[in-house]
């Protein structure tokens, strides 16, 4: 028996802007808001990507240097082959495909589900400002640019996942 007190709240980093780092961590929030469990999703660095009204819904898988890539027979695949002109568009239209018949919905919608919910959808403001952004580039769901310091009052109490 487990003495441990539920998880009440979960900050979710994501920092990556590959397909395969973004939807973990929306899966997880998503997952945490229909358990009843507060979630904020903080975006940083490649991650904001997910967030980009423009390339949201164009994340790619990354096949170079991801020793976990495999084709769909499980056989692994060289890494040298992810370097073959268009093997990334392809892997990422056969994760895709995957998708849709799960019913996985695109980034866009995940993030209006997550906000609808009352997840928190937010920017890192040093990220923004180095990557020369503004708060008309991201999704309307994106709730403030943050600061770290305002992303740890905000994360008090919660457990911070990275993905």
């Amino acid at each position: 028996m487990s003495t441990m007190e539920p998880v009440k709240k979960v900050t979710i980093v994501i920092s990556k802007g590959g397909l395969e780092h973004v939807y973990p961590g929306l899966i997880m929030a998503n997952g945490a808001r229909m358990e009843g469990i507060e979630a904020d999703v903080f975006f940083t660095f490649f991650g904001l990507d997910a967030i980009i009204k423009s390339r949201m819904d164009k994340l790619k898988v990354a096949t170079v240097g991801n020793p976990g890539m495999r084709f769909p027979n499980g056989m692994a695949m060289p890494t040298m082959m992810g370097m073959v002109p268009g093997m990334s568009s392809f892997v990422t239209k056969m994760m895709q495909k995957e998708m849709d018949q799960l019913d996985i919905p695109p980034i866009s919608e995940f993030l209006e589900m997550i906000s609808d919910a009352g997840g928190g959808i937010y920017a890192c403001k040093a990220t923004v400002e180095m990557f020369h952004l503004n708060e008309r580039d991201f999704c309307d769901q994106l709730n403030e640019v943050i600061t770290v310091g305002e992303f740890y009052e905000k994360s008090a109490g919660a457990q911070i996942i990275f993905t």
